[in-house]
């Protein structure tokens, strides 16, 4: 993923939250509204996870130092994993506190009952574009690869958390319309705080899914199939290496990339024509996949594993 796209759809996730926050709290202090007050404190909660992605975003981007030699590409995923925490403490576990004190007192909205739907149905607009713009940026990375899939795999945590916040607010605002809705049309208080609850396991589902896929990513994931492949290509594409014996890989960050192997080479090689080969080896590993930044190769010599003389010969 390109850091300009993720920037671009955290900046408009962030302004578009911003904006919404501001017009929901307005509305939940002249209705009393539960699901306004839910939906205030969820866009408050987002506002604040974009402004944490793009601090994660900036502290990844120092330099190496000797106490942190791999440089600080993961405090991406760090601040990914602290935007989950906050979703489902700050918004989800909230909305269904809410939610509980609404069902034991419901009440009706008796005054501007034209100020939440008004909001609600600009607040629809606003976060439609900010998911259009998320939709956008992930489809210039995502090729043919499902949703899903884009989202439980890729490597670059600002996309797929920018999404689920989007998708996840976008839904949010239908329950809440639903809920304000039947509230008005019926005078029945039990459909507001219905829609809060609604909101409220939305987001903790929602954060749950973040933390998952984001603890994955803490603790280290290996490159993608296709840079495996293309690494690998790379590493026997030259004269002098024989075979892989064994390769691990694992992501420094998400455009960075550690690469160890040990590599078959022929025995009567020299030592000068060994330091060519591993040189050569490497610029082929960095041309065909740029953001392998830590490269280790360890020769070897290569032999087959004897054969076992209890098993049974084929004459």
């Amino acid at each position: 993923m390109s850091a300009s796209g993720g920037t671009r759809a955290v900046v408009a996730a962030l302004l578009a939250n911003t904006g919404i926050a501001v017009t929901k709290f307005l509305a939940w202090l002249l209705t009393g509204s539960s699901a306004m007050l839910a939906e205030s404190v969820h866009s408050v909660a987002d506002a604040g996870n974009q402004g944490l992605l793009l601090v994660g975003g900036a502290r990844a981007r120092r330099q190496a130092t000797p106490l942190h030699p791999f440089g600080f590409g993961r405090e991406r995923y760090i601040y990914a994993f602290i935007v989950s925490i906050v979703l489902f403490s700050v918004g989800g576990l909230f909305a269904l506190y809410e939610a509980w004190q609404k069902l034991s007192d419901p009440h009706v909205i008796d005054r501007w009952h034209w100020v939440p739907v008004l909001v609600l149905v600009v607040a629809i607009g606003m976060e439609t574009a900010s998911l259009r713009t998320a939709v956008r940026e992930s489809n210039a990375v995502r090729g043919t690869v499902s949703w899903v899939r884009f989202v439980r795999r890729a490597r670059a945590p600002e996309l797929p958390v920018v999404l689920l916040e989007d998708i996840g607010a976008l839904v949010g605002l239908i329950f809440a319309l639903v809920g304000v809705g039947l509230t008005l049309l019926t005078g029945n208080g039990i459909w507001d705080a219905a829609g809060t609850a609604m909101i409220g396991l939305l987001l903790v589902s929602i954060a749950v899914v973040l933390a998952i896929e984001t603890k994955s990513l803490l603790l280290g994931e290996a490159a993608t199939p296709a840079d495996l492949a293309a690494i690998e290509a790379a590493l026997t594409g030259g004269d002098r290496v024989d075979r892989i014996i064994h390769m691990k890989t694992m992501h420094l960050g998400p455009d960075e990339l550690l690469v160890a192997a040990k590599i078959a080479v022929a025995p009567e090689v020299a030592a000068g024509e060994l330091a060519a080969t591993i040189d050569a080896a490497e610029a082929r590993i960095r041309a065909a996949v740029p953001i392998a930044r830590v490269i280790y190769l360890e020769p070897d010599i290569y032999a087959a594993a004897p054969a076992d003389p209890a098993s049974p010969s084929r004459s």
